[in-house]
């Protein structure tokens, strides 16, 4: 049995799988195994990986109709052997200590069930400014407890860096398939299960963004969806004992976000915004108040949590001192959801 299997999902993945598959050959940690679920390839790369099959004893491929990439990655979580999984996919390039740093750290660290590591962009300099600016906050969540307190912004661990428990994620129902993207539904439910997360603070995987990328193309990674998850784990988690949430944003971002949270069954109160054309107005029948008014807000409930949904990232900047001046912890009172 390898020490860890590589789970990789491929589909029409010709153009990059040679690239992919080449990392991981020249990893300096060896004991692993590669399956490779080929999710119904036309293109040329079943020949591909037939062509490998013969130079690299440790490949080894599943094949299944075209079902998605849900499908494939179940296949491949019944398919692989070892005890510890890392994702990969075809597009991206491993660093040659990826594994190897990877299970150094979790030998290191054993209560940790998922780790991550940083990634840059592939092709460097290719990328536009929203990407550019999520890479740059996922790359600074190193610790357990900087991932699960910010895990309601974005997606706070890029899916092909991981390496993760196969018993934990298999005791948590695997990936789901459903309305929104299935690494980061997986993220949250297993925070909420209590998994443990890290990160090796080191860039060890290449990310290739192109226009073709399931985030950018899957109608799973719209904003709605994103925030319908948002919503349901928000709900299940560090707001169900609670009897008063204010919503910190009364605009686009916190009108949209708000919805769901009500659909959740979330006891939303009151907004709260700093813009003067909004305040003393209302929200889905619920009156917007000056930010000021807060602390007050907070005295009138017994269980209060505040969630922050503006959708200027600069806004983080200057919301999160004014609310710890106030004596109020992030992740433990208040949330960024946006």
């Amino acid at each position: 049995m390898p020490t860890i299997s590589v789970l990789m999902p491929v589909y029409q993945a010709e153009a990059t799988l040679a690239e992919a598959l080449a990392s991981l050959r020249r990893q300096t940690f060896t004991d692993f195994e590669i399956v490779v679920v080929d999710d119904g390839s036309t293109d040329g790369t079943a020949r591909l990986l037939a062509a490998w099959q013969r130079r690299e004893p440790r490949l080894r491929v599943v094949r299944q109709p075209h079902q998605g990439i849900v499908t494939a990655l179940n296949a491949g979580l019944e398919a692989v052997q070892a005890p510890w999984v890392a994702r990969m996919d075809a597009d991206d390039a491993a660093h040659p200590h990826r594994l190897a740093w990877q299970w150094a750290f979790v030998q290191q660290h054993p209560q940790v069930d998922v780790l991550g590591t940083l990634a840059r962009p592939h092709p460097a300099g290719a990328q536009g400014e929203g990407m550019r600016a999520y890479l740059a906050w996922q790359n600074r969540l190193w610790t357990h407890e900087a991932i699960c307190r910010e895990r309601f912004i974005e997606s706070p661990l890029v899916h092909p860096t991981v390496l993760f428990r196969r018993a934990v994620v298999r005791a948590a129902g695997g990936y789901r398939a459903g309305p929104w993207l299935e690494d980061y539904e997986l993220w949250l439910r297993l925070a909420q299960r209590g998994a443990r997360f890290a990160k090796v603070p080191a860039v060890l995987l290449d990310w290739r963004d192109h226009p073709r990328r399931l985030t950018r193309t899957d109608p799973r990674a719209s904003l709605e969806n994103l925030l319908r998850l948002k919503a349901h784990y928000l709900a299940l988690g560090p707001l169900a004992d609670r009897d008063a949430v204010i919503l910190w944003g009364a605009g686009m971002a916190g009108r949209r976000l708000s919805k769901h949270l009500l659909r959740e069954g979330v006891p939303l109160r009151a907004f709260v915004d700093i813009d003067p054309r909004k305040i003393g107005r209302t929200r889905r029948g619920l009156p917007i108040f000056a930010a000021d008014a807060l602390p007050r807000l907070w005295k009138q409930a017994a269980r209060p949590a505040v969630v922050v949904a503006v959708g200027a990232r600069r806004a983080r900047l200057l919301i999160g001192p004014r609310l710890a001046a106030w004596g109020w912890a992030e992740g433990r009172e208040w949330w960024f959801a946006a």
